[in-house]
């Protein structure tokens, strides 16, 4: 065992997301891996293990932390304009070759990542929750790693986050079990869904199945919890039409409503295919508007991609947000979150006062 792993073995706390078995055995169901896991052994994220019969699970601690413009997790029908305390921990269920965040979440596969200095900060719940009521957030968000796998510390924090008032949200790989969901909807507001592909076979080289979470993003939504989906579009992996039509049918199934972002994929970490080009990502943009979705957003690419980066009224087509990058420029809904042209209610998470709104905001993410 490597310092690294010895440090976070010791922020931990018996897990809530478990299943007991026979001969000290567990089955652990944050995500839809559902490990089996015997005395001594970890699951496939690697953070959460069994001790002497007990699921141990992360808490007390954060690997990034950061105040962030509540477009860049991004959800634009969330109260915009305002910004998001984001905190992060180690470790993922997927092993994506292209990740951004492999820092966080690949901590423990790469010992590239492993041996980056800077990682493992002790705070409590409390103090995450008063550091976001001083920075004058309105949303506190599990973000950087996959959230899941941490999802009792998430909890912890959220049930301290509303008694103050805050909204929470998570920015995740859907890999959900329907126990999962069930213990956060309490505590969760909004949840960000990457739908990395439409091909089982993609998603089987990520880590994943595509079916678990083609079925977070039914069952969150059918949930009451205010649902967007990310495709980051990938030059050869992806962006095929046909595949692109497939993802937007089925948000379009499940609910016209859903924002869809398609973002533009840069090389990283262990991927090396080209840059995702401007005509890619508005003829994916496209698909998402002819196939009946009402919110699609083009991202990555600020200033080179018009009027996908606004959100307009479904209805009458008027400008309700105009945005650049992560910079809200106008802000036209109604306190009801209506459209003031046609009348017509718009979905989403909306200030009560529009005038309160920020606009002109720094567009950069703010380190604590």
């Amino acid at each position: 065992m490597n310092a690294l792993q010895e440090t976070l073995d010791a922020l931990t706390a018996p897990g809530e997301l478990v299943e007991p078995q026979p001969d000290s055995t567990v089955r652990c169901v944050a995500c839809a891996h559902r490990c089996l896991i015997k005395p001594g052994r970890r699951g496939i994220c690697q953070v959460r293990f069994n001790r002497g019969g007990e699921l141990r699970v992360p808490r007390g601690y954060v690997a990034a932390l950061q105040i962030d413009p509540i477009e860049k997790k991004p959800f634009s029908h969330v109260f915009p304009g305002s910004d998001a305390l984001t905190f992060g921990m180690l470790g993922c269920d997927f092993h994506c070759a292209y990740c951004q965040n492999w820092l966080t979440s690949q901590a423990l596969r790469d010992p590239a990542a492993a041996d980056s200095p800077g990682y493992v900060r002790p705070i409590s719940a409390a103090g995450l929750v008063e550091l976001a009521i001083r920075a004058g957030c309105s949303t506190i968000v599990s973000s950087y790693n996959e959230p899941l796998i941490t999802a009792e510390w998430s909890v912890e924090v959220f049930r301290l986050a509303r008694e103050r008032g805050l909204r929470c949200a998570f920015v995740s790989n859907g890999n959900a079990t329907p126990e999962a969901l069930a213990y956060l909807r309490p505590w969760l507001d909004a949840y960000k869904v990457d739908l990395k592909s439409m091909q089982d076979r993609n998603y089987r080289k990520l880590g994943g199945v595509l079916e678990n979470v083609l079925t977070t993003i039914r069952s969150a939504h059918a949930l009451g919890l205010w649902v967007e989906v990310v495709t980051l579009v990938v030059p050869g992996f992806n962006d095929s039409p046909e595949e692109l039509w497939d993802a937007a049918r089925f948000l379009a199934s499940v609910s016209r409503d859903i924002p869809w972002h398609v973002t533009a994929y840069h090389p990283d970490y262990k991927m090396d295919n080209p840059a995702t080009p401007r005509a890619a990502l508005m003829q994916a943009a496209e698909i998402g508007q002819e196939a009946g979705l009402h919110y699609v957003y083009a991202g990555n690419l600020p200033g080179r991609v018009g009027s996908l980066e606004d959100t307009l009224c479904p209805h009458c087509a008027a400008v309700l947000i105009e945005r650049r990058g992560y910079v809200i420029q106008r802000y036209n809904l109604t306190a009801q979150g209506a459209c003031p042209s046609c009348g017509q209610p718009v979905a989403g998470l909306w200030p009560a006062d529009p005038a309160g709104v920020r606009l002109d905001g720094p567009g950069f993410p703010l380190r604590i």
